[in-house]
This record gives structure tokens, C-alpha cells and sequence, in this order.
């Protein structure tokens, strides 16, 4: 069967990227190497946050089939890899999935047929990793026989306003050949196209993309510490820079950063430039800040324990949101892990209530789950807010009978403290 897209990779990027395409009139496979993904769309079950079950089956109306036979690949004009890349246990890129989508591509790539990364990687994955696979595999050559492009994946699960369609997109390609062909993939279905001067700028620039978040939120961490060190409310400092209308980014503090692009990214890029004798100091201070983030909410909860009960060991903590992103259902990396993890080591016992979450556990251990929130607010001796979903109103949180420590800047009421 001849597809205009196989889109490889069907999670929180290929996905949407996959509904997209299909919204353009273009032809459009899905694979995975996950049985139980494609099963679920196949049966018109959605995985992804901001992809409804209604969507998926109107992507399946339109003719999109999602498989884990590789064969998909062989009828393909254009395949795209939106595979994950995350750290190894060392913390080191991990650019397995990358490199087996590759081979994957190398057996049945054609004369003809435009191959695009989307994946994040450090420089050089496309020309240094991907091409040399995708040639030695095939005995084609990029530019020549067939097309390679580099084009960073955008996608912000949740947004409501910025989606595939409307958010620039980067493009770029081996040569001008293939920049060309991607530019006019692209163009089907984005409506402003952004093109690089080559891969490596490309893959740089969505490393710095995320890597001023990681940097910019480590810095307004480090500052809630200097504040609550001195007496000083680092909520009203927030609000105050952030009415200069120039020079100015907002970030807000918070219990950590989670997700599988800003902790992650910015160790491809410091890696890197590792590899390369590059010291990246200012890369090494927001890691150790943003590190030490979930240990400052352990300190400041066993402090509450130790003043409401005169104790920690016994005394029971809940969590209130334990995804990495308000309003998503994602746990990939989430702060919440190493809270947990470090109170039961002292001995509290820990539950969480969230509304997107049924099961979460930490270091193969299950939390319980609390699904009335108020009356587990009263059950516990103290509270922790660390994501501020919306049904965590701000009143009812400040009236809760036990001890509230609110990473967000979000409660107000006597029992609450401030991160």
C-alpha cells in the first residue's frame, strides 16, 4: 500500500504530527514498536494528552492505520521519526530508539523518498548518526538518491492555542535539495515554515529552545531559595518584575522540573559540548538548583510535620498533583518521584490525589490514591501542592484543616506556607 507519510514514533509528537498530516488530504500510516499503542488506536483508544478518543477516530475515518510491521515503511513517500530520546542510567543521550528507527528506514528506503528527524538530539545526529544508517543500510546516498531533513518537533501537550499547524517550524536539510522537499512536505499542513541554514543549526536551536526554560526556571528557584532564606515574598517579587513590559521573561519556582524534553535536553547539549572540551558552566549551576529543588519541598514538609505533630516518622503527607505539567496526564520525569521517594525514606507515609492519575508509584512501590480531596485534606497532617491543576481552587485549599506547603504561589489561607 503506497502512503504520502509514515510517521514513526506514535506519542505525544508523532501523534499529533500524524492528525495533522492527515487534516492536509495526505495518506497517512502510523508505526510503533509498541503492540499495546497501536492496538489502542486501532481500537480508537488516544494515549496522548490533546488527542481525544474522538480524534482518533476520525483519523482512522480518514484512513490512517497505525501497525507495528515495518513493511509500512516500503509504499512511503515521505517517513518521519519522532521516536523518543532520553538518558541512559549514566545520563548520557540515549539515541538507541533513533538509531533502530534508522536501520528500520535503511531496509526499505527508495530512490526518491524524503526521511525527517524530529526527534531531539544534540548536533550532528542527523549528518553523524542518522545518515551514515540510513546510506550503509540502503547503498543510497542523501542528496543524491534520496532526501534527509531535520525539522524539531514543537509540541507543548495541553496547549490549547499553539498546535502543529499554527506554531513555526523549523526546517532544514542536508542539502539544499532536501530542505527543499521538506520545506514543501511541511508546507502541506504548517502555516509558517522557519528554515535553517543546516541540521546542526537546527538541532541547536531546539536544544536552546528548551535548555533558556531549564536555565531561566532554575534561576527563579534559586531566588524562592535566596527569599525564603531572608524573610522575602518571592511571589510578590514575581509579580512585580513581571509587569515590565520589556527585558523581562516570566519563570515561576516551583518543586522541580519534570517532562521528557526540559530535563532531558539540556544534557544532550551539555554532553555535547563535553565531547567537545566545552565547559558549559551555566548549564552545571541550573542542574545542581533544579536537582535540588525536590529536597528543599522534603526539607520544608518534615519542618511542618515536626511543628504540627512534633514528629515525621507516623505522620502522614499528601501530594496534590504528582504530573510534571498542570493539567496533563504525563509523569514522564516528574518532580513528584523524588518528594515521595525521600518522605518515605523518613518515614511518613505518602498518598496523592490527582485527577489524572490512577496509578503512581515510586521505586516500584504504589502510593495510595486519594479521590475526595476533602476529605483527604483532612486526613492528612500536611499537604504538599505541587502542580497547580485547576481543580485545586485556592480557597478550598487555604481552608483545609491540615498544614498546606504550596509550591505554586497558589493558596491563600492561614495554614498555607510558601514554597
Amino acid at each position: 500500500m503506497t502512503v504520502d507519510v509514515v510517521v514513526m514514533g506514535l506519542g505525544h509528537v508523532g501523534l499529533p504530527l500524524a492528525r495533522a498530516a492527515l487534516s492536509a488530504g495526505l495518506a497517512t500510516a502510523g508505526y510503533d514498536v509498541s503492540g499495546t499503542v497501536v492496538s489502542g488506536l486501532t481500537e480508537g483508544r488516544s494515549h496522548v494528552g490533546g488527542v481525544s478518543d474522538t480524534d482518533v477516530a476520525a483519523m482512522l475515518g480518514a484512513g490512517f492505520r497505525a501497525t507495528t510491521d515495518p513493511a509500512v515503511l516500503d509504499g512511503a513517500q515521505t517517513v518521519v521519526i519522532c521516536v523518543p530520546t532520553g538518558l541512559t542510567p549514566q545520563g548520557l543521550p540515549d539515541l538507541s530508539a533513533v538509531e533502530d528507527a534508522s536501520r528500520a528506514v535503511a531496509a526499505r528506503l527508495r530512490t526518491g523518498m524524503l526521511v525527517v528527524l524530529e526527534s531531539t538530539s544534540y548536533p550532528g545526529t542527523t549528518e553523524d548518526v542518522v545518515r551514515p544508517l540510513l546510506e550503509h543500510g540502503s547503498g543510497l546516498r542523501a542528496g543524491e538518491d534520496f532526501h534527509l531533513a531535520y525539522s524539531p518537533q514543537r509540541i507543548d501537550p495541553g496547549n490549547p492555542t499553539w498546535g502543529v499547524a499554527n506554531t513555526p517550524k523549523i526546517v532544514s536539510g542536508c542539502t539544499a535539495l532536501c530542505t527543499k522537499y521538506a520545506t514543501a512536505f511541511y508546507g502541506r499542513f504548517v502555516d509558517q515554515l522557519v528554515v535553517a541554514r543546516g541540521t546542526r543549526e537546527a538541532e541547536m536551536a531546539k536544544l536552546l529552545e528548551n535548555t533558556y526554560r531549564y536555565v531561566n526556571i532554575a534561576l527563579a528557584d534559586e531566588v524562592a531559595l535566596f527569599c525564603h532564606r531572608t524573610g522575602i515574598d518571592v511571589w510578590d517579587v514575581l509579580h512585580c518584575a513581571a509587569t515590565k513590559p520589556f527585558g523581562f521573561a516570566p519563570f515561576t519556582p516551583g518543586p522541580g522540573v519534570g517532562g521528557h524534553c526540559i530535563p532531558v535536553d539540556p544534557r544532550y547539549l551539555a554532553a555535547r559540548a563535553e565531547s567537545q572540551g566545552f565547559p558549559f558552566r551555566m548549564l552545571a549551576a541550573a542542574h545542581e538548583v533544579l536537582t535540588h529543588m525536590p529536597r528543599h519541598v522534603v526539607d520544608r514538609a518534615l519542618a511542618l510535620l515536626g511543628e504540627a505533630r512534633g514528629r515525621t516518622e507516623g505522620t502522614h503527607v499528601l501530594l496534590l498533583g504528582v504530573t510534571y505539567k498542570a493539567d496533563v496526564a504525563d509523569v514522564r520525569e516528574t518532580p513528584a518521584r523524588p518528594v515521595a521517594a525521600e518522605l518515605l525514606a523518613a518515614g511518613v507515609r505518602v498518598s496523592y490525589h490527582d485527577p489524572y492519575v490512577t496509578d503512581f508509584t515510586v521505586d516500584g512501590r504504589p502510593l495510595p490514591r486519594a479521590t475526595d480531596l476533602r476529605a483527604a485534606l483532612d486526613e492528612a497532617d500536611v499537604a504538599v501542592l505541587l502542580q497547580d491543576h485547576a481543580c485545586y481552587a485556592r480557597e478550598a485549599l487555604g481552608r483545609a484543616r491540615c498544614a498546606l506547603l504550596d509550591t505554586r504561589g497558589k493558596a491563600v489561607g492561614s495554614n498555607v506556607t510558601l514554597l
